[in-house]
């Protein structure tokens, strides 16, 4: 038995340490700091933890964990006031080649949407998940997830601190 529960934690610890940099960085863009996002982690962890066995046999324990990373962020944003900030920036949260002063910019302007558009436009963009893995993971039709991306994605190219970037969601 003994040796049984030092395998599934070895296995998870495995799981951990390749996923850890992938969740923050989807964590930090849902949360908008580092510690939420940091929390936010390792509450989902906790809970793939305890049901690792479930988790390990899905046909992508990534997504499964992903999922869970959604769901919690859901419930704290559900607990908190609506007015939540971006404070800080992390080196590489926004896409590749992207100034570090547009980061920021950036990544304010995503720190005002809304709780589930933020989710579709992070997921969508950041993860590139298509829009049924999209749905998949945010618990909803894909019917929702074009219209939170849609509008997420309006009320960015709208922000006027935006207005000096290029175009927004280039993928139509």
């Amino acid at each position: 038995m003994g040796a049984q529960k030092a395998a599934r934690d070895d296995e998870f610890r495995a799981f951990t340490g390749g996923a850890w940099t992938r969740l923050l960085r989807t964590a930090y863009l849902l949360a908008g700091d580092r510690h939420g996002a940091e929390d936010l982690v390792q509450q989902a962890l906790e809970r793939a933890y305890v049901h690792w066995n479930k988790v390990r046999a899905a046909d992508d324990p990534y997504a499964y964990v992903r999922r869970i990373l959604v769901n919690e962020h859901a419930r704290r944003w559900r607990r908190r006031p609506s007015e939540h900030l971006v404070t800080a920036v992390p080196e590489r949260a926004a896409p590749a080649g992207t100034d570090p002063d547009d980061r920021a910019v950036l990544l304010a302007a995503l720190g005002d949407l809304p709780a589930r558009q933020r989710q579709a436009v992070v997921l969508r963009y950041w993860e590139d998940l298509t829009e049924t893995q999209t749905a998949a993971t945010m618990g909803c039709s894909v019917g929702t997830v074009k219209s939170q991306a849609s509008k997420g994605l309006a009320k960015l190219r709208a922000a006027s601190s935006l207005s000096g970037l290029a175009s927004i969601g280039g993928r139509a």
